[in-house]
C-alpha cells in the first residue's frame, strides 16, 4: 500500500533531494524561469508555491520559516520584497510548468518553470563570468 508517501524520491537521498530542491529555488527566484527535467519541475512547485505564500503574509516568522527552506539572503530579499507585492492580489498558482520536449542524450522529458508573471529581463542575470568575443589588439 502506498499510504503516507506523498513525494517523489528522484533516485536522490532525503538530504540531496532537499538540497537540490533548495537550489533550484533560489535559482528559480532569481531568474524566474529555469530549465529542468520535468520530475523534478513537478516536484519544485509546490515547494515554491509555499514560500511565495510565506511571502505574501510577511513577518518574522514567515521569513525566518522561508530562510530555513530557501537558504540564499539575497533571493529571500528578493522574494519578500518584489515577489509577495507581485502576487499580492493573486491567489495562487504563481507557477507555471510548460513541457519542453525530451532531451536528446536519454529522452528525458524536460519542462520550464516559470512564475506567472515573470520579469523578462531577469533571466540569465547574473549567470556566471561573461565572455566577450572579439578582436585581441
Amino acid at each position: 500500500m502506498r499510504h503516507g508517501v506523498a513525494h517523489r524520491k528522484l533516485g536522490r537521498t532525503s538530504a540531496h533531494r532537499i538540497a537540490m530542491l533548495r537550489n533550484m529555488s533560489a535559482s528559480l527566484i532569481k531568474h524566474e524561469q529555469i530549465k529542468t527535467t520535468l520530475p523534478k519541475a513537478k516536484e519544485l512547485r509546490p515547494y515554491i508555491e509555499k514560500l511565495v505564500t510565506l511571502a505574501k503574509h510577511g513577518g518574522l516568522s514567515n521569513r525566518r520559516l522561508a530562510q530555513a527552506r530557501l537558504g540564499d539572503e539575497t533571493q529571500l530579499a528578493k522574494l519578500f520584497d518584489e515577489l509577495a507585492a507581485r502576487y499580492a492580489s493573486r491567489e495562487g498558482g504563481y507557477i507555471r510548468v510548460v513541457k519542453a520536449g525530451v532531451r536528446r542524450s536519454d529522452a528525458t522529458p524536460m519542462a520550464i518553470i516559470e512564475f506567472v508573471d515573470r520579469n523578462v529581463d531577469a533571466k540569465g542575470q547574473d549567470s556566471g563570468p561573461i565572455q566577450e568575443f572579439g578582436d585581441d589588439d
